[in-house]
């Protein structure tokens, strides 16, 4: 188990950028694969962006390629989600989630979620 705790969201204009911070309890979270999710409001939760637990591989879904970058330090027990050139249809709350597998892109799979940070992007 790891417990999981998000900071970073906040409002910020379109075409601006955030960094989330996701940070992580328990020794063994270099054995994890990270993932990134989103929920917008009335929306089901949607898959954001994933890295191995190593940090070899990364997965993006399609609407975030180009624009954010996932990437981890494992010393610090810690995974983080570079969102560049933010569109209003990015206005969610974005969740961290830890996979005790390689990596994966289904939430269903994830079993230990932080609660989740606000992003709004105005227009």
């Amino acid at each position: 188990q790891v417990q999981l705790v998000e900071s970073g969201g906040g409002l910020v204009q379109a075409g601006g950028s955030l960094r989330l911070t996701c940070a992580a309890s328990g020794r063994t979270f270099s054995s994890y694969a990270m993932g990134w999710f989103r929920q917008a409001p009335g929306r089901e939760r949607a898959f954001v962006a994933a890295i191995r637990w190593s940090g070899g591989d990364v997965y993006y879904a399609d609407s975030v390629k180009g624009r954010f970058t996932i990437y981890r330090d494992n010393a610090k027990n810690t995974v983080y989600l570079q969102m560049n050139s933010l569109k209003p249809e990015d206005t969610a709350v974005y969740y961290c989630a830890a996979a005790y597998r390689a990596i994966t892109t289904r939430a269903s799979e994830y079993a230990n979620w932080g609660q989740g940070t606000q992003v709004t992007v105005s227009s």
